[in-house]
């Protein structure tokens, strides 16, 4: 099984750089990543390109112009030039621990896709880990959520259960079969604009017969510490995924699709 590790990014060179250090430390690394750049400054390419050389596999800069939050047309560019078998995808600002790969791709399943949790880490740990390269653990002050630190096998196998429905959705943490990915057609371009566009994604593989993986202690990551995104698109990105609920939609028509043949 050939494993893609899709990592959004947008102007936060800082954030990203720890994400690939994290990378570097994974017990058991990706067959690639492939960066989902939905704009970010020539800064961000820089970096990325700095990592290319020396990385332990193969790094991917995907790059968008800046238009405005597209991630969902980020990702779905993304993930179109992987021929990877299964996704895991993660945000920007997720550190992962060092078994999170191998414990993701011990979860996947076929006919589920998988939902992981966070830690949050406030901002004067946030620093620590970009700054310093350090690693939080169960005990460390300034986490949320520090319960998700436990990263153990038999007790995630024990504890994970199938959940499904969109609740505790987070799309910066989560795999799936590509084959599942692009039978849904990928992640919703229709929305523009933070918020709903993971929901909206879940509800379309639900409603495609997949089943919905809650893994717990496994696939750590520690979410590092910003200011919210803009809800001003939030009623518009509703309306989207009410209309999905409703019709019990399994495919969007605007998504992944128009990149599945691109090249680069």
């Amino acid at each position: 099984m050939k494993v893609a590790l899709i990592i959004t990014t947008y102007n936060w060179k800082e954030a990203l750089q720890a994400v690939l250090d994290s990378v570097k430390r994974q017990s058991e690394l990706p067959d690639e990543v492939i960066i989902a750049d939905d704009g970010s400054r020539a800064d961000t390419a820089e970096l990325i390109q700095s990592y290319q050389a020396q990385f332990p596999c193969p790094l991917i800069h995907s790059w968008q112009p800046d238009d405005g939050f597209q991630l969902a047309m980020s990702r779905n560019r993304a993930m179109a030039k992987s021929q990877a078998d299964y996704i895991i995808m993660i945000d920007g600002d997720i550190v992962m621990s060092p078994d999170f790969i191998r414990s993701h791709k011990q979860a996947a399943k076929l006919g589920y896709f998988v939902q992981g949790g966070r830690v949050l880490a406030n901002n004067d740990i946030s620093q620590q880990i970009m700054h310093q390269q350090v690693v939080p653990n169960l005990f460390s002050p300034g986490i949320k959520n520090r319960h998700n630190c436990i990263s153990s096998a038999w007790l995630s196998k024990l504890c994970s259960y199938e959940r499904n429905n969109d609740a505790s959705t987070r799309g910066c943490n989560m795999a799936f079969w590509r084959a599942d990915l692009i039978e849904v057609n990928g992640f919703n371009e229709d929305f523009v604009g933070w918020g709903r566009e993971d929901s909206e994604f879940v509800h379309r593989m639900l409603n495609s017969g997949k089943k919905r993986l809650y893994l717990k202690f496994a696939g750590v990551g520690y979410h590092l510490y910003h200011d919210e995104s803009s809800r001003a698109s939030l009623a518009k990105n509703d309306e989207i995924l009410e209309n999905t609920v409703r019709q019990k939609l399994t495919r969007c028509e605007n998504g992944i699709d128009k990149f599945l043949d691109e090249k680069s």
